[in-house]
């Protein structure tokens, strides 16, 4: 299955960095960005992070959170956090129940091996739930620049 534009966010219930529980229940009412990323520490995984964290007291300011989430574990998510300093949560779907729902767990091809892994792609999910934006096959540079301006447009009353 494939979100697409409009569409209700899948429910979750994913720990953070921290172990804390997120769900989208408990954003009801929020806005909020879901990034997906392949793995922890890698290099575009890390600039992607790193963006995403410099940017996050003007997506505060805009009422909307910003959550990184990939099948790493917990455990790693936290060591990833400490390492680069970053100020965003990241969410642990190892069982990747959200990844899947979004279509984002794809096979993947490297070298000619095929493999299983997370398309780098960003939601922007509005306060009632829904799809706002998407960002498929996601490249790096400049993209968490582009979110926090739709996300702005969507923060800002009508």
């Amino acid at each position: 299955m494939t979100i697409s534009l409009g569409d209700t966010c899948p429910a979750f219930n994913l720990p953070d960095d921290r172990g804390e529980m997120v769900s989208l229940e408990g954003l009801s009412g929020k806005p909020f960005v879901l990034y997906f990323y392949p793995k922890d520490d890698t290099s575009g995984c890390t600039r992607e992070a790193l963006e995403f964290s410099g940017l996050a007291k003007d997506f505060e300011a805009a009422g909307v959170a910003v959550f990184g989430v990939s099948p790493d574990p917990v455990k790693k998510h936290g060591k990833f956090r400490d390492k680069h300093e970053l100020t965003i949560r990241l969410l642990s779907d190892e069982e990747k129940s959200l990844l899947s729902a979004f279509g984002v767990w794809v096979e993947k091809s490297m070298y000619g091996r095929k493999y299983m892994g997370v398309e780098r792609t960003t939601a922007l999910i509005a306060a009632d739930g829904t799809v706002a934006r998407l960002w498929p096959k996601v490249k790096v540079p400049g993209h968490a620049e582009e979110v926090l301006q739709a996300s702005r447009q969507l923060a800002e009353p009508a």
